[in-house]
């Protein structure tokens, strides 16, 4: 057997049936054979960025391992901001790179390369990966691939790289006489202590206006169904993280919404005014507890629960006081607490309404924002939620493409999210639409994405049309960077090097190329025709393209400016009268900054709301 059709054996026989691969002369061997296994189907992206992104997307809906395949050199470079998509948040994708052969590697002559197109892929992404190794010898073919495709799976997962040389890759081996791989002691899943629970217990039943923090890590540790049952049984409003806004609907009544630097001003003050934060699987990133740390949830007894214990030996690091850390997989700690008898049930009917007071009088979508001749940008994304069904895909792009999405769309039953939450790249969305079209047999999948960010990876519309994949693309077209736009409002008075046409930018005309890579088009401009639009885009068989038309002025309302903390302004409550439980209405000095439209924007301020 030749050693390439070994890896694809190997790959098939992991339940990988797509590939993203991108050829090249050091990787020929090893697509050929992909291309020849039987239940393996190959996809050829334009870039290699877009085939390690798509790859990342395809994991993340199957739940299952993801492949991309590149060549050496720029091949294998181009992978990269793939990966630490994956790798941030904890992903398994399994990267193949091809390599120049074993007899050209430069080795420790001191010379920058031999081979053609040699390049150290390997050593660039150890920092980046779980386990990144160069095969040089064809015994080792088989240890390698089980002990990469083991590591990407097991505890916290991850992407992990394996470089093959092209002369390994086309000897013929014999199978039987390869050594596998076989984990020294495998590691149990990490569960949480019975000291753990009896101590949570005890906070939740002295708390008066808990919370739970929802993170990705619930999703990564297949909890999805048992964290609807474990908050329905506590009866404790729910925050979700951005990457978990989809594990409950948004109408469920036990949901506030999204929380943190650009979440909303409701969210924000609920948890500020929290008593108990049950934080489970969430980073606690800066996007989520704003700064200073020591601020976030400033009264709050907080419990984290989380698969990493470096995740949790941060937060004091970083000056986030915590009074119990659990070091558990997050689905090990929810069923753990749900096999409890002692679990109370959170009565909790005075801090329930008045959240609910909290939401009606912030709302992220007031009604003057629907009275705008032009098309307002949160007005869109609940008609995009209205029209969208249940048990959809929708992929996100960076940017306020993002941020107006995870604000304002209203999640369904069923209804995945996709983003890569932790690196946030521009030009993701595109090719992770792809991965998740191909991971779900090709189901339809709705792909969110800013103009700018289109330009990242905009070859893929090809690969779309190609696969005549049922995508449909709303282009956030606001002609320029807006969310980097609202920074520069902030800190450099409105200079915009680089964020506009007019500071830098080149933007084409989107609705001519798609157009020309064969795609149907679609424009929305105002308010009063979105939600019929939408759904003419939704009766298109096949992909389809939304040129999404937003003024310029628009911004994320709100936002907190970077350095505050995420009630932004002074605390909602002095700390006396907070230890004494008292709760009192925000005021207009508490509330989330954001910077005024331009004069004539036809944009209302909702500042002083």
């Amino acid at each position: 057997m030749k050693l390439s059709d070994f890896v694809a054996t190997t790959l098939a026989k992991h339940g990988i049936r797509h590939v993203f691969a991108v050829t090249g002369g050091a990787s020929l061997h090893l697509i050929d054979s992909v291309g020849r296994m039987p239940g393996i189907e190959f996809v050829c992206p334009q870039h290699e960025q877009g085939g390690a992104m798509a790859a990342d997307g395809y994991a993340r809906a199957t739940g299952n391992l993801g492949c991309a395949l590149a060549t050496s050199g720029p091949g294998a470079t181009n992978l990269v901001t793939g990966i630490i998509c994956s790798w941030f948040d904890s992903v398994p994708v399994l990267y193949l790179t091809g390599q120049v052969t074993t007899f050209r590697l430069k080795g420790n002559t001191g010379v920058r390369q031999m081979g053609f197109q040699e390049t150290e892929i390997v050593e660039m992404c150890k920092p980046v990966t779980k386990y990144a190794v160069m095969v040089t010898d064809w015994k080792q073919i088989r240890y390698e691939l089980e002990k990469a495709l083991y590591i990407a799976r097991h505890g916290r997962p991850g992407p992990v790289l394996v470089d093959i040389p092209d002369d390994l890759q086309r000897m013929d081996i014999d199978p039987a006489v390869l050594p596998g791989f076989e984990p020294e002691q495998p590691q149990p899943v990490p569960a949480p202590t019975a000291a753990d629970l009896d101590a949570l217990v005890g906070y939740l039943k002295a708390a008066r206006r808990p919370v739970a923090v929802l993170g990705w890590g619930i999703r990564l540790s297949g909890a999805e169904q048992d964290i609807v049952t474990l908050v329905e049984r506590l009866g404790i409003p729910v925050l979700p993280t951005w990457p978990a806004l989809d594990l409950l609907p948004s109408s469920h009544p036990l949901v506030v919404g999204p929380f943190g630097t650009h979440g909303t001003r409701y969210a924000n003050y609920t948890l500020q005014n929290a008593d108990l934060v049950l934080a489970i699987g969430a980073r606690l990133d800066t996007r989520e507890a704003g700064s200073p740390y020591s601020d976030f949830a400033r009264g709050a007894k907080k419990i984290v629960v989380d698969i990493d214990p470096a995740e949790l030996g941060k937060l004091p690091t970083f000056g986030m006081s915590v009074d119990l850390t659990i070091h558990a997989d997050a689905g090990a700690f929810i069923r753990g607490l749900l096999a409890r008898a002692d679990v109370p049930r959170l009565d909790v009917p005075e801090w329930k309404a008045r959240i609910a007071e909290w939401k009606r009088a912030y709302p992220i979508c007031p009604p003057s924002y629907r009275s705008e001749q032009t098309l307002n940008p949160y007005v869109f994304m609940e008609a995009l939620a209205a029209v969208a069904t249940a048990g959809e895909h929708v992929v996100l792009d960076t940017g306020c493409a993002l941020a107006w999405t995870c604000q304002a769309f209203q999640f369904k039953e069923r209804q995945r999210l996709y983003h890569a939450f932790n690196t946030t790249a521009m030009g993701y969305a595109l090719p992770a639409a792809i991965g998740v079209c191909f991971a779900d047999d090709r189901a339809p999948v709705t792909c969110v994405v800013g103009d700018g960010s289109l330009q990242m990876n905009i070859q893929e519309l090809a690969t779309v049309v190609r696969h005549r994949l049922p995508i449909r693309i709303f282009l956030i077209n606001n002609h320029g960077y807006s969310m980097v736009q609202q920074t520069q409002e902030q800190w450099l008075e409105g200079r915009y090097a680089a964020t506009t046409v007019e500071g830098g930018l080149a933007f084409p005309d989107f609705v001519k190329v798609a157009e020309a890579y064969g795609l149907p088009t679609i424009t929305i401009e105002r308010n009063e025709d979105a939600e019929a639009q939408i759904r003419r885009a939704y009766a298109v068989e096949g992909p389809v393209f939304v040129n999404v038309e937003i003024h310029p002025s628009h911004r994320v309302v709100p936002q907190v400016k970077f350095g505050r903390p995420i009630e932004d302004g002074e605390p909602l409550l002095p700390r006396a009268e907070f230890f004494a439980n008292m709760i009192v209405e925000p005021t207009a000095a508490s509330r989330m900054d954001h910077e005024s439209p331009s004069a004539g924007s036809g944009i209302p301020d909702e500042g002083k709301a």
